[in-house]
């Protein structure tokens, strides 16, 4: 017997390592994540990692997208962002979704340049940059409703940090323009929005075009607010979002 508990023992000592079930089965995953500011105050977010992240092709690197929600995912459970929008988008297309996204959430009701929300978001960005396989120069935004205000005020704001912003039912300064006028930009409404006037956009799309830009812009005839689940559904979208690349730094 004792011969015998030695040998299985020795054996199994001696089996090439089998890959986990997880790592075999890889899919892109929503991660739980928490940013600590230098006060050591927490905010909860959540990250979509794309397949064949954790484990990347030498040299591989992957883009990422900053998602902003509305005003009614406002909050600090760091979750209910990601169910609205963007978030259940990429849920169905797990397996497939080539992209990083961070979900980051409100705590105050703003995506404006310079406020703790949008600095805490961008935050979210610089740091994934520094641990994950990020291709930098394929940065986009997106946002809706409010997040879609964050989306025209962050273009407007740091025009060099992304690749091509997606502000879907939102408005902006229509003088700030020519700060990301050659930023590539495809921007969503629909024309009986009662919550964020269909004229924001269209302003914002035809100071752009004023300014020489060549914006893509989705107008839905009929439909209300939610124009978001229209948008995030266009099949080409993504396939011209993760065309655009960084050109100047």
């Amino acid at each position: 017997m004792r011969f015998g508990l030695s040998a299985l023992i020795f054996s199994i000592a001696i089996l090439p390592a089998i890959p986990s079930i997880s790592n075999a089965l890889e899919t892109g995953v929503f991660e739980d994540k928490v940013l600590v500011d230098g006060n050591g105050a927490e905010a909860k977010y959540v990250l979509f990692k794309p397949k064949g992240s954790a484990n990347p092709k030498e040299g591989q690197k992957f883009p990422l997208i900053l998602f902003l929600h509305g005003s009614g995912e406002t909050g600090t459970d760091g979750k209910l962002q990601s169910t609205v929008g963007l978030g259940p988008v990429v849920k169905k297309q797990a397996e497939t979704f080539p992209a990083f996204v961070i979900f980051a959430q409100s705590h105050k009701r703003t995506w404006s340049a310079n406020s703790n929300d949008a600095n805490r978001a961008l935050k979210m960005v610089e740091e994934l940059c520094k641990s994950a396989p990020i291709d930098t120069d394929r940065i986009y935004l997106t946002g809706l409703s409010m997040g879609g205000y964050g989306t025209w005020s962050l273009a407007a704001a740091e025009p060099n940090r992304w690749a091509a912003i997606i502000p879907v039912c939102g408005g902006g300064n229509p003088k700030l323009v020519g700060k990301f006028k050659d930023l590539p930009c495809w921007c969503f409404h629909g024309d009986k929005d009662n919550a964020v006037k269909v004229s924001k956009s269209r302003e914002m799309i035809e100071a752009l075009k004023a300014a020489g830009a060549n914006p893509k812009y989705t107008e839905y005839p009929g439909v209300g607010h939610n124009s978001w689940d229209l948008a995030y559904g266009t099949p080409e979208l993504f396939t011209w979002l993760f065309e655009q690349k960084r050109t100047s730094k």
